[in-house]
């Protein structure tokens, strides 16, 4: 076994730890809501402020710190990471909380954009295809284990006792990284001269435009699920229905023939149906959108790298942006819809988006070639598809 495949489990840890803490929320909405006597919508931005600031963290973080070693950047911002689980759970208002999720977004910008590409580096370009499968499956799990447990924590002991514990975690996956990852010396010079090269090239552009639209339509909706389902069933249950919909997203990671087009589109049938469904109709229709936003991020992923495949780390730089920008614009737009008028409407606005997102996709997928597939040009360690 490889030496260094402790460092890629650690890595892995790592961004367990971010997926499950940016998203959480989620599963929380209505006791954090409770807790500090806000709306639901406006609750929601527990889910708005990490995105965008990861969004501007991806690219200021990756070309201020481009010439620092990378296994030091990735302690510092899972310790970050730990400190902010600790600052929510100890949070005495709304505005603190808000603080803490601004170091969470200040993580997500950093750690994605240098972390995610490290695996040929780690294991040697002959395991890297693998060693980047096993830290993506971070993403789905996050989804699959991590948030459903920490909904079932917080309904049990307190939405604070969840982020108390992603604290420790983090704390942990820090130390992993510290004692298991060897020195990494940067040694690509991502730089904003190389970022704006990539934003004038046609396939880039037009995969932001997709990945706006499709990402915009689901966090719009999803981040108001559970508002939504405490009205179709019981509060107990609503953490099985989250734990279905992530095992389903499991499965839409790896069905690779499902492209943004379709997928886009079974997202636009699921929000548009699900406020008007029963508990069983809505566990089917929870798999159906899994399924579907499962294809998103690697959709996505591998739509950049066909755009930049001699640009590897900036084109993750531009993917994690936009990814982080326009999930924290669906959280927000979706929180004033829901304080305006409802839950269930939200969930229609997401499957009109959802449909102009699945046209602009077929089309721009018609123009070139199927985008859900890494270019033969693209090498095993170039590419961030599971």
């Amino acid at each position: 076994m490889n030496a260094r495949w402790p460092a890629v489990a650690a890595v892995t840890v790592g961004i367990f730890a971010i997926v499950t803490t940016e998203i959480l929320p989620i599963g929380l909405l209505n006791p954090i809501a409770a807790g500090f006597g806000v709306p639901s919508g406006t609750a929601g931005w527990t889910m708005t402020v990490p995105g965008f600031v990861a969004a501007v963290a991806a690219p200021v973080v990756t070309v201020v710190t481009r010439r620092l070693d990378r296994r030091l950047m990735l302690v510092v911002l899972m310790g970050l990471l730990a400190a902010a689980g600790f600052l929510a759970a100890a949070a005495p208002s709304f505005t603190i909380l808000l603080a803490a999720r601004f170091l969470v977004g200040l993580v997500i910008g950093g750690f994605w954009s240098i972390g995610s590409g490290l695996a040929p580096r780690l294991v040697g370009p002959a395991a890297a295809a693998k060693a980047t499968a096993v830290i993506f499956s971070a993403v789905p799990l996050g989804s699959v284990l991590g948030v459903p447990l920490g909904t079932f924590i917080g309904h049990l002991a307190g939405w604070r006792t969840a982020f108390a514990l992603l604290g420790v975690l983090s704390l942990g996956a820090a130390v992993a990284l510290l004692v298991c990852t060897p020195p990494l010396p940067a040694n690509e010079a991502t730089n904003l001269r190389v970022l704006s090269g990539l934003l004038r090239r046609r396939g880039v552009r037009s995969g932001l435009l997709v990945t706006f639209l499709v990402v915009l339509a689901h966090f719009g909706a999803y981040t108001y699920l559970t508002p939504l389902l405490r009205d179709v069933v019981a509060p107990d249950v609503i953490s099985l229905y989250l734990l279905v919909y992530g095992a389903a997203g499991i499965a839409g990671t790896f069905l690779r023939r499902l492209n943004f087009a379709v997928a886009a589109t079974l997202i636009a049938a699921a929000t548009i149906v699900l406020p008007h469904v029963g508990p069983i109709g809505a566990l089917a229709v929870l798999v159906v959108w899994g399924v579907a936003y499962g294809a998103v991020p690697r959709c996505s992923q591998a739509w950049f790298a066909r755009a930049a495949p001699d640009a590897p780390e900036a084109a993750t730089v531009l993917f994690t942006a936009s990814f982080q920008a326009t999930l924290s614009a669906g959280a927000l737009t979706g929180g004033f819809v829901v304080d305006a008028v409802s839950a269930p409407a939200v969930m229609t606005c997401g499957g009109v988006v959802a449909v102009v997102g699945a046209l602009v996709a077929a089309r721009s997928t018609g123009r070139n070639t199927t985008l859900s597939q890494p270019s033969p040009s693209v090498r095993p360690s170039e590419s961030w598809l599971p």
